[in-house]
């Protein structure tokens, strides 16, 4: 593979880190983002040959013109990025729609459709020709659980995008796809669950567990492959069989 170059908005821990590792390890230069703090360790990257191809950067992607700075030092850099993972988000505690505070369903709507607006909208524009988009979501968009209807919502409109963006950018040969997970085993994912309720979760796999964050990196890392260039405009979904 020749040289190229992804970027990863949220790859500071959990799915996100896992996916910075994942390309890393198969080649990519990767500038990856974070909110507040710096991870001490390159988002956990043990290998220093792979650590050599990462770059943290502060970025708040409900801010356009964060988003934008990125991509214009990256492209200055190493060229137009060949990969855009878009996979900031954030999470609420659940609660049923007729209870759900309004403030926390803002909050959610300007993080996870209108941050992922800011990177979709600026990765449709710099991606390369022949590049992918990755974009997360979650796979209770089609399995309906209480509580958790305005976060799949948020993720329902970037799935939306995401179709239209396949169409929109085909001509330039840039792929465009979701991967939705089910539960995966990360520290967002463990806050606040008793071992109970982890187990609830686990259960909802015929295999009675949850996912590894690995495992939905390597999903993205081969959307973001020459392998997978016949796939476009589809949502994938790791979820150990959660239908």
């Amino acid at each position: 593979m020749s040289k190229k170059t992804a970027i990863v908005f949220g790859g500071s821990r959990g799915i996100g880190a896992a996916c910075v590792q994942a390309l890393a390890g198969a080649g990519y230069d990767v500038a990856y983002t974070y909110v507040s703090s710096p991870p001490a360790d390159l988002a956990g990257v043990g290998d220093a040959r792979i650590a050599a191809r990462i770059a943290a950067h502060q970025v708040e992607i409900t801010d356009e013109a964060a988003v934008a700075a990125l991509f214009d030092r990256v492209t200055a850099e190493f060229g137009a990025p060949h990969c855009v993972v878009a996979n900031a988000g954030i999470n609420v505690p659940p609660a049923p729609v007729g209870q759900f505070p309004t403030e926390n369903f803002r909050r959610l709507v300007e993080v996870n459709i209108v941050g992922a607006f800011n990177i979709l909208r600026a990765a449709a524009q710099r991606v390369a020709d022949g590049g992918s988009i990755v974009a997360l979501t979650t796979s209770l968009v089609r399995h309906a659980a209480p509580g958790v209807g305005p976060y799949a919502a948020t993720k329902a409109a970037v799935e939306c995008l995401v179709r239209s963006m396949a169409k929109e950018l085909a001509p330039r040969g840039v792929r465009v796809n979701g991967v939705a997970p089910g539960p995966v085993d990360t520290d967002l994912f463990r806050a606040g669950k008793s071992a109970e309720m982890i187990q609830r979760s686990a259960a909802l796999s015929p295999f009675n567990r949850v996912g590894r964050p690995e495992e939905v990196a390597a999903v993205v890392r081969f959307l973001a492959s020459d392998e997978a260039s016949w796939v476009h405009g589809q949502i994938v979904q790791p979820n150990g069989g959660l239908i």
